[in-house]
Parts: structure tokens; sequence; C-alpha cells
């Protein structure tokens, strides 16, 4: 099993004629992915990759059932495209943008909030659900050199993280069974405690390793999740940003949602909560397929 996506899913591409997505559709077809239609404006009625290009998400779903949208849309324009999307009623919009004005993400996550659909991202590189299919840019041409299916479900904050997590694991002989980047940005649509809610309830999934960062209470809301047995599966975590920690405070360093206040959001507490819920806590990256090992013999 899986969670989010799997070769079912029927995916809509917003922004499908421009350059980057055009090479992507092509890597999410060969891994199995289902794309049924494209969405760009003035360019209905074109094909992309055998893929039906329509003006309007609305002209897409008087053709098409869609479970996903996935937007290949500049920050700037990703309001207008992702409203466009959940006043549709798509119940899934994955943003792949990173630099999405903050009004913006607020306005399209309480919307989509407010109607029962989930937003992934802003800044997500995408989702990857191994062997059966794939949106965004996650695993690139060839996700076989990264990923290999498996039992562990990994959530990051980092795409480019998330992907190292998961080729130390394959390099282990450890499988993965999905993969969600949430997105580095201070206001994404789905955090990790909605994701660990959906990985409890997969059969297939045997532990979840998660990458944190300082900034945000995402990793604390974890810990509280796992404390309160909402989440009784093994979690391993990596949490990284100590030097962020060491900045004057409320100076953001990298990713936007690495702000550290009123003591929230430190790599340290992150750390110690989750021991303390009993996670298992990695120190480095080389340390995470022991810990999965040793969780998965438990």
């Amino acid at each position: 099993m899986s969670i989010l996506l799997d070769e079912t899913t029927r995916v809509l591409i917003q922004g499908i004629t421009g350059r980057q997505a055009r090479l992507h559709v092509s890597y999410m077809q060969e891994y199995g992915t289902n794309v049924v239609a494209g969405v760009s404006p003035g360019h209905g009625g074109e094909i992309v990759n055998d893929v039906p290009v329509y003006n309007s998400v609305g002209e897409a779903l008087a053709h098409h059932r869609i479970d996903i949208t996935v937007l290949f849309i500049p920050g700037i324009a990703v309001k207008s495209a992702g409203m466009e999307a959940i006043e549709a009623g798509i119940p899934h919009v994955h943003i792949l943008a990173e630099g999405v004005p903050h009004h913006d993400a607020s306005l399209i996550i309480e919307t989509a909030t407010a109607k029962g659909i989930r937003v992934v991202g802003p800044n997500s590189q995408g989702i990857i659900s191994v062997g059966k299919a794939k949106i965004g840019g996650t695993g690139g041409p060839v996700p076989s050199r990264i990923y290999s299916e498996g039992p562990v479900g990994i959530i990051a904050r980092s795409g480019g993280m998330g992907g190292e997590i998961a080729n130390i694991l394959t390099r282990n002989g450890i499988g993965q069974s999905t993969f969600v980047p949430i997105g580095g940005d201070f206001l994404v649509g789905t955090s990790f405690v909605p994701l660990l809610e959906l990985f409890e309830k997969d059969s297939d999934t045997k532990a979840v390793v998660i990458f944190g960062e300082a900034g945000t209470g995402q990793e604390e809301a974890a810990a509280r999740m796992i404390k309160d047995k909402q989440f009784t599966k093994p979690l391993i975590a990596l949490i990284v940003g100590d030097s962020v920690a060491r900045l004057p405070k409320g100076l953001s360093f990298g990713h936007t949602g690495s702000i550290i206040e009123h003591d929230v959001g430190s790599p340290a507490q992150k750390r110690k909560l989750l021991l303390g819920a009993g996670a298992s806590v990695a120190d480095t990256l080389a340390d995470i397929p022991a810990l999965v090992r040793a969780a998965l013999r438990a």
C-alpha cells in the first residue's frame, strides 16, 4: 500500500506547457503516474506527452475525474492557480513553488481547510509512492537509483534531505513505501501530524523516518502525537539546524520556516521532546539505517 498516491490516482498538471512541466511529466509517466489532463490558459486543444491540455480547471473536470492537481506554477502566480483548483473541488492540491507570498499561501490553506481539501506545500518537491507513482520532481528521471520498495515511510521538510534518507536506506537494503516532502516554507498546508495519521493506517508501512529542521512547532506536535499514543509505529527522527539556534532571535537562515521564536523551534528541544515521547533520534544521517533496522526487528 501507500499514502496519498498510487498508480490509480488521476493527476492533473497545471502549467503543463511550461518547460519544467513538460520535462517532469515525461518522468512521471515513465514511472507509472496516471496523468490524465493538463491546464494552460490559451493552450486548450494542445497535446503534451499524449496528455490533453485545457484552458481551465473547470474545462478539464468536464472531461476527466481528477484526484490530485500538481502546480508547476511560479510562486507569484500560485494564488490564482491554487484558488481555481480549490474552488473546483479537487481534493488534493500540490504546490511545488518556493517563494509563494505568505498572504497568498495563507488564503489558499485557509480556503482549502474550510472545504476539506488537502494542500501539500508550498515548496514541496512532490511525492513518490515507491514502485507505483510519483508527482513533481521527486526521484528525477531515474527514481530507482534512490528509492526501493519497502516498509518505511519518509516525511521531510526538505525534499533533498528526504531523498538522501531514502538513498541511504536503499543502500542498506531497506525499502520505502511513500515519501512526502512537505516543504520548508513558514506556511505549509500539510504538516507531520496528518501524514503520520495516514501512515498509522497504512498496513504496509511498519516505521516512519522524519527529517526536521529548526523553526515551527511541527516536530513538537509529532512528539505529542506519539506521547498520546495517536501514532504507535516506530518513528526515527533526524533534526538539524543547531547553527540556526545560535542566530539572533527572529532571523531566518535557509528555509523561511526556520525561525525560532519564544523557544519554539529549537532543534535541541525538538530532539528532547521526541526522545521523551519514545521516538529514536539519529545524531547523523549515517545512524538512520541501524535505528530503522532495530525498529523493524522490535
